[in-house]
């Protein structure tokens, strides 16, 4: 299992990479125009799904009144100072759009129908769209809170940048799951509808 950043600018080099891990699948979860303008470059025999967290295709239908999304968010970005007002919007929103719910499903199911060789899973910068996917695939797993914060702030250490993730903006998140759905479980059973097959599937073949 891989996370990554944009797959359009592979060298060959980059592409025996990939090979030599045998990853069999790249889920991508960038949204249409992202995909038009940079596609991915990848080596033969790996299969291509995509699974647009921002995606119009299954409606425009949201677990919350948008304005109480927004409002909240822009008063806990204030509060919490957050350095990029759009990136404190954006993953509570992830929560709250449906259509994020459909491809955070199909980016799970995908893992758990793999039958051989490696997943890469990728936004455009690899860190928000795919670091909140990253998170929900940990705690499905059962990795501690702390660790999965820490694993979403390393982003940070990748990149080369002091702000390219927030504590702040994964707590959003989290806290618009428990405030939409009271807890996690119920959000990936009623937001996400993953079926309980699919989620022990995706523990069986990751959990060691």
């Amino acid at each position: 299992m891989y996370r990554s950043n944009r797959l359009s600018k592979l060298t060959d080099a980059d592409q025996a990479k990939l090979t030599a891990a045998n990853v069999t699948l790249d889920v991508d979860l960038r949204n249409a125009m992202e995909r038009k303008d940079e596609p991915d470059r990848l080596p033969a025999g790996v299969e291509y799904k995509v699974a647009d967290v921002v995606s119009l295709n299954n409606g425009l239908g949201f677990h919350e009144f948008v304005p109480i999304t927004l409002g909240r968010a822009i008063i806990d970005a204030a509060v919490k100072g957050s350095s990029d007002i759009g990136q404190s919007i954006g993953y509570p929103f992830m929560v709250s759009f449906q259509g994020s719910d459909v491809a955070f499903r199909d980016l799970l199911t995908a893992i758990a129908q793999q039958q051989s060789g490696a997943v890469v899973y990728h936004c455009s910068a690899g860190k928000d769209r795919t670091g909140w996917a990253t998170a929900v695939l940990l705690t499905i797993l059962g990795v501690p809170r702390a660790t999965v914060n820490a694993d979403f702030l390393a982003s940070n250490t990748f990149l080369g940048r002091s702000d390219a993730v927030e504590q702040s903006w994964l707590d959003a998140a989290f806290d618009q799951v428990n405030r939409l759905y009271g807890s996690f479980d119920r959000y990936v059973r009623d937001g996400l509808r993953l079926d309980q097959n699919t989620v022990n599937t995706v523990r069986a073949k990751l959990l060691v």
